[in-house]
């Protein structure tokens, strides 16, 4: 019987080369090229939350605001002068939203200014910008330490990708819209994260084939780029128009409903790393997660092509598992928007439940 057993499996093995059918299972090769192994710090979450005697007199209501009030949350985060800057979203009643600015020397214990150092103004992006206001703050340098900031405009219909830029990150001169006033105006537009390098703890914008290169969108991901790191140009498929989209939701994943940019994206050895949040679907999900959780994967490109997507992680490393990032403003999130390399660790920032705002730490290069 095993001899007869042996030869219906020599049959099948020979019939199958010959016919070129028999293939090598697939190798997995890791994910070598992500941050991963992040821990939340515990002791001290959430870091930042709500305040109400944080007020100031809005220029728009032509009032006194607590401007905080309601929420904090999705911060962008820059290394300056031996200090960590946190760039924040804050909430008031009304649900306006205005950028905070909270300081610290270790990255873990924060300083809040008592105003906020951007925010709707009797301006020319007043239109775009009130009454939903400033949201969602991504940061990085340029070559000559300028901050240049993407955050979303929101006037309650519609949202859209703006920049701005600093030389203190106090004082800030809005450009306006990212993807400018032709047939993009009213496309919403949202979360863009610009691809920069490491220079220790700086975080640089840098060009790729003569032009500096931004991931945006909450839904897929699609590209603009630069010269200038003011004026953009959408990238669009040549036949169709259309905007060209880069990372799309996975059904069955994490990121089934959508994703969005976190951080700005990383120039490496091995490629552009991005990472970026993923929202669970209703259905076609991660049925290990309730629905619309949002949580956050990472995915790498190529470094001379930034649309070429090489690999992406198959989960997330970073999911809501704490009572204040699951009940909320916004219940069961986690939203990276923040990282810095700071005292030789990668220290990590994200909103919980769309109310606080909260830090995990990788110690290892």
């Amino acid at each position: 019987m095993k001899f007869t057993c042996y030869l219906l499996l020599l049959f099948f093995f020979i019939s199958c080369a010959e016919n070129e059918i028999v293939q090598s299972p697939p190798k997995s090769t890791g994910t070598p090229w992500a941050l991963l192994n992040f821990t939340k710090v515990d002791s001290l979450n959430p870091i930042l939350v709500p305040d109400s005697t944080q007020s100031f007199h809005c220029p728009v209501r032509n009032a006194m605001v607590n401007w905080e009030e309601r929420n904090v949350l999705n911060p962008s985060a820059v290394v300056r002068d031996g200090k960590v800057y946190l760039l924040y979203r804050a909430q008031d009643h009304n649900m306006t939203s205005r950028l905070g600015l909270a300081i610290s020397d270790d990255g873990l214990h924060f300083t809040k200014r008592p105003e906020p150092v951007l925010f709707p103004d009797e301006d020319n992006m007043k239109i775009y910008e009130w009454n939903g206001g400033i949201e969602d703050p991504r940061l990085v340098e340029s070559e000559d330490g300028t901050y240049f900031l993407t955050y979303t405009s929101y006037n309650g219909k519609v949202a859209r990708l703006c920049l701005a830029s600093s030389k203190d990150l106090l004082t800030w001169t809005k450009h306006g819209l990212v993807l400018g006033e032709g047939k993009y105006k009213d496309t919403w537009s949202k979360s863009g994260a610009i691809i920069a390098r490491q220079e220790g703890h700086r975080m640089v914008a840098t060009k790729i084939n003569g032009k500096y290169w931004m991931y945006f969108g909450d839904t897929d991901l699609f590209m603009a780029s630069s010269d200038d790191l003011i004026h953009w140009t959408v990238a669009e498929n040549e036949e169709n128009k259309k905007m060209v989209s880069v990372l799309h939701p996975r059904p069955g994943f994490f990121d089934s409903r959508l994703v969005e940019p976190g951080p700005y994206a990383l120039i490496r050895d091995e490629g552009i790393l991005l990472i970026y949040n993923g929202s669970n679907a209703v259905n076609f999900n991660d049925t290990t997660m309730p629905k619309f959780t949002y949580s956050a994967g990472q995915a790498l490109y190529d470094k001379n092509n930034p649309y070429k997507l090489l690999a992406r992680t198959d989960s997330n490393f970073i999911q809501p598992d704490k009572h204040y990032e699951k009940v909320g403003e916004v219940n069961e999130v986690c939203f990276v928007e923040g990282l810095v390399f700071f005292n030789s660790k990668w220290i990590l920032y994200y909103g919980t439940a769309d109310s606080k705002i909260a830090v995990a730490v990788r110690d290892k290069e």
